[in-house]
Formats: structure tokens, sequence, C-alpha cells
């Protein structure tokens, strides 16, 4: 389904607990040797109208999956990060503060990934599919997959087991192709843009958001949104972009809501928020 002009645009889905609880960790406790006490992490969720039993079982999974370590001081449960979590946070937090959603710096070059494998191993392609839109390509052609700019595929297809049966390039479009076709061609601009207006008409409005109580939940709720935005964004190159491609705006609106946010939730953040340090 796509957004075209006169349409509503799509809402935002409601973030699950665990993008929510990624955009807390990324925030207050990435950087920082210290594991947060359970108990407050549910205070802090409870601004969200998330429940005890929701966070608890979002933080139990999370230490199954190898993404908290739990630390105990007396009666408490303390949760910090594991390394693979960091380096989870450290990417986000590149995307959101140093990419940044506008592609301003292409340099003309694509990746290009193709594969071809048999129905046996379905579930493989499908995985391979569904990382290759997560790291930003587009379908071009039935197993071609491109993207702007160098991408380093090397880790999923390794991951995948898939090195003898994927080939990656990087090229440059040549007459009679141009590289607005590509994206014409591979990328759904419109759903693209359909998703940066609807950030626009949650967060792009006078005064606070009305159904959240304090900036503390506002701030988590704003990044937890930008944060899914540009993880979903190819960053196409703005040059072939509309000139008035909401991104723009939208990121302009994010880090004028982040600025304003970050020091009266940190206010109530530190008197909310138990931590225990961690020495190395």
């Amino acid at each position: 389904m796509t957004f075209r002009e006169g349409d509503d645009p799509p809402q935002p889905a409601s973030p699950r607990p665990q993008s929510l609880m990624f955009s807390f960790l990324g925030v207050y406790v990435l950087g920082r040797r210290v594991a947060v006490y359970s108990g407050s992490v549910i205070d802090v969720f409870a601004r969200l109208g998330l429940t005890e039993e929701a966070v608890r079982s979002t933080l139990t999974r999370m230490v199954k999956r190898g993404l908290l370590a739990r630390h105990r001081q007396g009666r408490k449960t303390y949760f910090g990060l594991t390394p693979h979590a960091a380096d989870i946070l450290e990417d986000g937090r590149r995307r959101v503060w140093e990419t940044g959603a506008v592609n301003r710096d292409w340099d003309g070059s694509w990746t290009l990934v193709g594969f071809s494998l048999p129905d046996s191993r379905r579930s493989t392609r499908h995985d391979l599919r569904s990382q290759l839109v997560w790291a930003g390509f587009g379908l071009l052609h039935n197993g071609m997959w491109i993207a702007p700019g160098t991408k380093d595929v090397s880790a999923i297809v390794t991951e995948l087991g898939l090195r003898d049966h994927v080939t990656v390039l990087a090229v440059r479009a040549t007459g009679p192709t141009e590289s607005a076709d590509l994206v014409r061609r591979a990328f759904d601009t419109e759903q693209i843009a359909g998703r940066y207006h609807a950030f626009l008409d949650r967060w792009d409005t006078p005064g606070p958001q009305p159904a959240l109580p304090d900036d503390l939940a506002r701030q988590l709720l704003l990044h937890t949104d930008w944060l899914q935005l540009v993880r979903q964004d190819p960053h196409l190159p703005a040059e072939h972009l509309p000139p008035d491609w909401p991104a723009i705006r939208a990121e302009q609106v994010f880090h004028t809501l982040a600025r304003a946010y970050r020091r009266p939730a940190g206010r109530l953040a530190d008197t909310v928020l138990d931590e225990l340090p961690l020495h190395p």
C-alpha cells in the first residue's frame, strides 16, 4: 500500500515494548558503566502505559537473547548492557545523530547484491531479503537488490551461510540507465514519504503530546518513533527526491524536540532511576 497526495498518511504504529526499551537503554545506559534496577525501569515505563508484567517480560526476553545481563545487589535485580546490545545501540546512535535522515553526500555509487536460491532454502531466502531491506536495499529485479553508496553486507551473508550463493558488486549507473530510474524502480518513495508525514502529524503540532504525562515519556516515545523511521529509510540520494521531501522537516522537528526534552527528562530520570555502578 502506498501513500498518495490527498490520502490520509499512515499513522505511526504503537511501538513494541522492546523498541521502547532500546530507546531507554540508548539514552540512559549506553556509554555508562551502570545497570538499572528493574523496579525503577517499571516506574519509567508506567509513564508510557506499559504494565509491570510487560516490562518484566521484555527484560527477561532480552536476557535470553543475550542483550541484557542481570546483576544482583541484595534482593534487587539490576540490568546492564551486554557487548552485543551496546553494538546495536551504538549503530542506532550513529543512524540518528551522524547519518541523519537526508542523504546529501551521495557519491553516485551503488551496492548491488545478486543471488539465486532454490525453493528448498526458502526460509533462508526470506531471511536474506528481510535483512537486505533492513540494510537499506531495494528490489530492482528478481534476485537483484541495490542500495545507494557502499554497503558492507559480509556479516549478513556470512551469518546466513550464503557466501557461495551471493554476489556483491560496487557499481555506477551508465546510459541508458539513470540513477533516478533506479530510485523509481527499486524503492517505494511514496510509502517512505508517508511514514515521515505520519511522524510529522504526531510530533509537529503545537503543545505537548496530550496522552503522555511528562517529558521523560515524550522523550522515549520521540526517540523510538524516530529510530524506527530512520531504520526503515534506505537513505536515498537527496538529488533524486522531491525538493519538499518530508524527511527534511521531520529531522528538524526531531532535533528541536530532542533538545527541548533532554534536560527536563534527564532531571526526572535522576529522581526515578536506581543505578548500580559496574566496575571493569
